[in-house]
């Protein structure tokens, strides 16, 4: 495994402990600033607005850099942000930390995710997604109730102060172990089959370009938002969408499911959460392996299974083993789908990946807000605590007619089986 993807890991690292960890030390901070639980919670909304405005924004901003250059340049942005959140005298600088570092996010995912594909042989790319998102993960089951655990103890700044070190330590290894572009032209980006990148060039209106070839010249914002134009890019979006709305708008009311439905005491929702962290991680790396074998069918399943798992899990939740094991499982089937969402899109985008990229990391927050936003309605409407899981359900179940539809509409398009394995993501030199 290329050192280089260890670097990417622990960026996602410390990018997911800022993201989650502010969750657990909401009381502390609305406390010290003398603001109400909702103006508080301003800073997780504001964050992942931010997210999806970085993502889309910064990554056209410098779609002509060296992808290196960039990596290294966001995560200083995300250095400066935690080190403004640590340092805040005011909720105001505080909240305006939290965007700072937010901004990064979603661009730092989205080209990270072109890299990492890039560093490896094409049948291990979304093996190589996964390993970058791994750092997600392991925020997840480690890193916020530890980060939660230091900021009780030693007040809520601390906690920023230990993601700016990791921020840090993420730079050196991006500097010194992720490859530079320039350098890396032709590393893997040949290492198709000449079948599949026959494939992908018929496939995507390129038929003029030679089998095994990268698109010539320099990337610019025209090119990349020229792959906007395959109606199979939008199809990957609205997947990523329904299919992430389903599962995060379970998540995000699930201490409520949990305490008031399951009867579980409120001291071990965190624990409760490190179970389904330890189900985002086993999910995230066999969903990782399922994608680089065969995309489609293992979306398809993933997603079903997710649908099967949250209408279980809400007739079911008075039930604490049975709650255990949906948790568990709510998790490891929602992040299986990441790796193979992410390829997806940046296969039928392949001459022009990195904003497609971008944008779909964009898509799991705009899914992130849908899901939690449907879930706050049905609870609103007096329909119970299980109904953010049936809401979820019906997302899922949305998320499997639609990729099933982009599937068949492939097929009709492109004339080859939609089992073809993606096309590789060239590697052109900026």
């Amino acid at each position: 495994m290329p050192l280089g993807l260890l670097a990417l890991a622990v960026g996602g690292f410390g990018i997911g402990l800022t993201e989650f960890v502010i969750m657990g030390l909401l009381p502390e901070i609305a406390g010290e600033f003398g603001v109400t639980e909702a103006v508080a919670g301003y800073l997780i909304s504001g964050y992942a607005l931010a997210v999806a405005v970085g993502a889309i924004g910064l990554t056209a901003a410098v779609i002509r850099l060296d992808r290196k250059t960039v990596l290294g340049s966001l995560m200083i942005l995300f250095i400066a942000g935690n080190l403004l959140s640590a340092l805040a005298p005011t909720y105001e600088l505080l909240l305006g930390g939290r965007i700072l570092a937010a901004l990064c996010h979603g661009a730092f995912f989205g080209i990270g995710a072109v890299v990492a594909a890039d560093m490896v042989a094409p049948a291990k790319r979304a093996g190589a997604i996964a390993t970058m998102f791994a750092g997600l993960t392991t925020a997840n089951v480690l890193g916020v109730p530890f980060g939660t655990f230091l900021g009780q103890q030693y007040g809520w700044r601390s906690t920023f102060w230990a993601i700016t070190v990791i921020g840090v330590v993420a730079l050196v290894g991006i500097v010194l172990l992720v490859p530079s572009t320039r350098r890396a032209s032709g590393a893997h980006g040949a290492a198709a089959a000449p079948g599949d990148a026959a494939r992908s060039a018929t496939a995507h209106g390129d038929p003029a370009r030679p089998a095994g070839a990268a698109p010539s010249g320099t990337p610019s914002l025209r090119t990349e938002l020229a792959a906007f134009r395959n109606p199979q890019v939008w199809w990957s979006i609205l997947v990523t969408v329904l299919g992430f709305g389903g599962m995060f708008g379970a998540f995000t009311y699930i201490a409520f499911t949990v305490t008031e439905v399951g009867s579980f005491a409120t001291t071990s929702v965190p624990w409760l959460l490190v179970l389904f962290g330890a189900g985002l991680f086993v999910g995230n790396y066999l969903g990782g392996k399922a994608a680089d074998r065969r995309l489609t069918t293992s979306l398809l399943v993933l997603l079903g299974a997710l649908t099967v798992v949250l209408a279980v899990f809400a007739l079911t939740a008075t039930s604490q083993v049975m709650t255990l094991v949906s948790l568990f499982l709510m998790g490891a089937f929602g992040f299986a789908t990441v790796p193979g969402l992410q390829m997806r899109i940046m296969g039928h985008a392949q001459a022009a990946p990195t904003m497609a990229s971008g944008a779909n990391i964009a898509a799991f927050n705009v899914g992130n807000a849908l899901g939690a936003w449907i879930g706050g309605l049905t609870i609103a409407a007096g329909l119970g605590f299980t109904s953010p899981l049936w809401a979820g359900a019906a997302l899922t179940l949305l998320a499997v007619v639609a990729l099933g539809v982009a599937t068949l509409q492939e097929r009709r398009t492109a004339g080859t089986p939609a089992e073809a394995p993606v096309p590789p993501v060239p590697v052109t030199a900026h």
